[in-house]
């Protein structure tokens, strides 16, 4: 028997929740520390001890600190649309963000889908938010 894999890459278009933590959890950013990307300058994996609930989904933090940092200004700290890859929303596609292919452009955190993606994403990083930007901002009308 030959299975097919379906595609993992679903078109703007079709709803999806606001802030991306993956089929089966409600956990964003698998997990890891929003704000630890801006004060540590790396993904470091929060814990459920430091969580709080922000668009219908939970983060979690390193620390007290963080949480609470987070709190005072949640768009401050949360990733680009909702955590979705930045190269796919680019094209008009909700596709997962990985916590770990990340970057912090002009204060703003975003994820993209895996290595090679990031790759593609870096080569136009202005070009690709502008796209994202634009697409982001109809599926939120």
């Amino acid at each position: 028997m030959v299975v097919t894999p379906v595609a993992v890459i679903a078109p703007a278009a079709q709803a999806e929740p606001a802030i991306y933590t993956g089929a089966f959890s409600d956990t964003a950013l698998q997990g890891y520390d929003p704000v630890a990307y801006f004060t540590d300058g790396a993904p470091v994996k929060g814990s459920k001890d430091f969580a709080t609930e922000y668009k219908g989904a939970t983060f979690q933090f390193a620390s007290a600190a963080n949480r609470d940092a987070f709190l005072a200004d949640p768009t401050a700290y949360a990733p680009q649309y909702g955590g979705y890859c930045a190269w796919a929303m680019a094209d008009g596609k909700y596709a997962k963000g990985d916590a770990k292919y990340w970057k912090i452009v002009d204060g703003k955190l975003y994820l993209n889908f895996n290595a090679g993606i990031a790759k593609k994403w870096n080569a136009d990083i202005p070009g690709f938010i502008e796209k994202a930007d634009a697409e982001w901002s109809d599926l939120q009308e």
